[in-house]
């Protein structure tokens, strides 16, 4: 059975639009899915990734808009058709309670979906304690009981412990697939996911010049 490691962020666009394409390989292929739900500012900052503010017009249109609609389009996910309203508030409940339900399982895998879906179809605030609860419990979880351990000493060192290790793997994005340590960064590498649990590819062998 192989395993493979999921990083994201509660509200990602693109760990949604890739979230039931994801959910058909690791069925298909007897996958162990391991959920590693971060805070993803800490993982971008730490790869010297720019944050969303410093990125230019251009490249907020296509990457978090054009190409958002045709992925949608292509994966036949129905999306709203702007930035969330509440995109920008805290998300760190929603990540423990994620964490908490995890790390492996039917109850994170329908949670993350949920949640993930409530934000980009129904324009859900994922800060709104209530509106967690309600996800969690159209999935048959115990939304209070989530909430409560959201915010426990265990639950807050596991996320610090999933973002360390997004880093140490080089992830700077959401979602991350990694595949026996091989990380695909992007719901659009999918495909290539999908042929990596089959059969690994060949060892990296490209180098590179450091980057000054």
């Amino acid at each position: 059975m192989v395993t493979l490691d999921y990083v994201y962020s509660a509200h990602s666009a693109y760990a949604y639009l890739g979230s039931r394409k994801l959910a058909e390989i690791c069925a298909a292929n007897d996958v162990t899915l391991v959920h590693r739900p971060v805070l993803l500012s800490p993982v971008v900052e730490a790869q010297g990734s720019l944050p969303f503010a410093a990125r230019t017009q251009a490249h907020v249109d296509y990457f978090f808009g054009r190409d958002i609609e045709r992925w949608a389009e292509f994966r036949e996910v129905p999306i709203i058709n702007y930035r969330p309203t509440y995109h920008d508030a805290d998300y760190r409940v929603a990540t423990g309670m994620l964490t908490a339900a995890g790390p492996t399982g039917a109850e994170v895998d329908a949670l993350a979906h949920a949640m993930l879906e409530a934000h980009w179809e129904d324009d859900v605030d994922l800060s709104d304690v209530s509106a967690l609860k309600d996800i969690a419990a159209r999935v048959g979880s115990d939304g209070d009981a989530l909430v409560e351990a959201a915010q426990s000493a265990d639950v807050l060192d596991a996320i610090e412990a999933n973002i360390s290790w997004a880093i140490k793997n080089a992830v700077f994005g959401s979602p991350t697939y990694v595949v026996v340590g091989d990380p695909f960064y992007g719901q659009d590498r999918l495909e290539l996911v999908e042929r990596a649990v089959k059969q690994p590819f060949a060892p990296p062998n490209w180098t590179n010049p450091p980057v000054d």
